[in-house]
């Protein structure tokens, strides 16, 4: 019973030892941060300005109204399908 404890730990404190040394330590991504500063003219000119006219207005739904279902009433009947064709006689 202590073996399989001893090797859960030693599992978990590898994999979080493994994991701090992929990723730097965090160190990487603070420098990523720090170094980008004001973005360039070309990235500004990609950016959207803040403006609440920027975001998409959709109505609320009523919930407890059923569906609109009268595209279904308008749409034409589909044709007929083609009669299959006979079966050979089995022997």
């Amino acid at each position: 019973m202590h073996v399989r404890a001893r090797l859960q730990v030693a599992v978990a404190v590898g994999g979080t030892l493994l994991t701090f040394a992929a990723c730097g330590g965090g160190r990487a991504a603070r420098a990523r941060a720090g170094a980008s500063g004001v973005p360039p003219a070309l990235v500004q000119q990609l950016q959207v300005p803040e403006n609440p006219y920027r975001i998409i207005y959709s109505p609320p739904v009523n919930l407890a109204k059923p569906p609109d279902t009268t595209a279904h009433g308008r749409k034409p009947p589909s044709p007929p399908s083609p009669p299959s064709p006979p079966r050979p006689p089995k022997s």
